[in-house]
């Protein structure tokens, strides 16, 4: 069973070059107005039980959909069929009266969702604890920072248990340890075969957390599919026009919200942390450590990690970085059989080393990247760089060298 259906769906904006064009529009009966199509024939099918990730450009209508989607924006023309409850997270403060206090903007945006009023009380507890505003839940939201928008809104959301949740770029404010808790209620969602929408421009949570990816590209739909397929064909696409730098997102790194989590946690900030990066190096064969690697040489990458906290689970993580622009070249991790995960406890410390055969970046500038990850993979507790490395120059072309063996035969006529 479908629980979205788009069907041939349009949005377009008219563009005035003054205000006074509206009024004068009314009068001589003739268009003053330049149209803007923001989306055009957008037409798919989401199941029951499945995740859709919207990516694509900056402008190319991806939060307009989800507007669409949840009934904030009408379309021009086409249709939307939405089977259940929906909830939504989508600009900060959506949904808020900025005048009333977190609490009572819970039953304002509970009631907005259907939740019926003898039933908000017996969510609003949870619902507070979920979002570890404490103090605050009582305080006007306009006096709210970003990342505490983001953890009534997201709490609100998620507790009602829709079935449908539609999220836009929300895990990119607040910090480490709710973005954790979200990945975690999201995770459980899924579980529960319930459908969600979500929009980012994180490339590894849209493969991690979504079944299938919908690229839009200036208003149309340039491919759907499996998530792991687009995202590929997405991330070649910006490569080559070498406009995405900010493909060092799909590496999440922790973010920390400043005025609110120093109000709220104080010296306990320390205490949220997991775990702590203590050294990252790289080593040649011979185990010295270097800051130039020799062409198609194995090195080898190796981080000491300690434990903040009991019962910590995660994987381990390298990448290397171009340092010129900050793209992810590759990305190595123990999300895989076979390496230890944990639980660990505080104060453990490890040497976690990787073996990388026949280097094979060529001649440039690379940062080599260490992480720490949570046990889905989707959070990253750490990141650590390393000296900056550079690779001696070798003969040939391209951005890879590659270890090969030519054998030439001559065939008897």
């Amino acid at each position: 069973m479908d629980r979205v259906i788009v069907k041939d769906l349009c949005k377009d904006y008219k563009i005035y070059e003054r205000p006074q064009d509206r009024l004068t529009e009314l009068f001589v009966r003739r268009p003053k107005h330049k149209l803007y199509h923001v989306l055009s024939d957008i037409t798919f099918s989401l199941p029951h039980g499945q995740s859709l990730g919207v990516i694509g450009d900056n402008g190319a209508g991806k939060s307009t959909l989800l507007k669409l989607l949840v009934g904030t924006v009408q379309p021009t023309s086409g249709e939307i069929h939405v089977a259940g409850q929906m909830a939504a997270l989508l600009e900060l403060g959506a949904g808020f009266h900025p005048e009333f206090t977190g609490r009572r903007n819970i039953y304002l945006n509970a009631s907005l969702l259907g939740v019926p009023d003898d039933n908000i009380p017996k969510l609003e507890n949870d619902i507070i604890e979920f979002s570890e505003l404490g103090y605050f839940i009582d305080r006007p939201v306009k006096t709210y920072s970003s990342g505490m928008f983001v953890r009534l809104a997201f709490s609100i959301a998620t507790m009602v248990q829709p079935d449908v949740l539609v999220i836009d770029e929300a895990l990119s404010v607040g910090d480490m340890a709710f973005q954790k808790k979200c990945v975690e209620r999201m995770n459980q969602f899924r579980e529960e075969q319930k459908t969600m929408v979500f929009c980012s421009h994180s490339m590894y949570h849209i493969q991690q957390l979504c079944d299938i990816a919908l690229w839009i590209d200036k208003g149309r739909i340039k491919e759907i599919g499996d998530s792991a397929e687009i995202v590929g064909h997405y991330e070649d696409y910006c490569n080559n026009k070498k406009a995405y730098n900010s493909i060092i997102e799909d590496v999440p790194e922790a973010t920390t919200d400043d005025t609110d989590q120093a109000e709220q946690n104080g010296a306990e900030g320390e205490k949220k942390r997991d775990c702590r990066i203590l050294t990252i190096s790289v080593l040649s064969a011979d185990g010295e450590e270097i800051t130039a690697i020799p062409p198609l040489s194995d090195i080898t990458l190796k981080m000491e990690v300690e434990i903040l906290k009991d019962n910590v689970e995660g994987n381990w993580g390298f990448a290397f970085m171009r340092s010129a622009d900050d793209v992810l070249s590759s990305w190595l991790t123990t999300d895989i059989e076979g390496v230890p995960k944990g639980p660990f406890s505080k104060g453990d410390r490890f040497e976690v080393s990787l073996v990388v055969k026949s280097f094979s970046m060529r001649s440039g500038q690379f940062y080599a990247l260490g992480g720490v990850a949570d046990r889905s993979g989707l959070l990253w507790y750490e990141t650590k760089f390393s000296q900056p490395l550079k690779v001696a120059a070798n003969k040939g072309v391209g951005q890879f060298a590659m270890g090969a063996e030519w054998q030439i035969i001559q065939l008897e006529e």
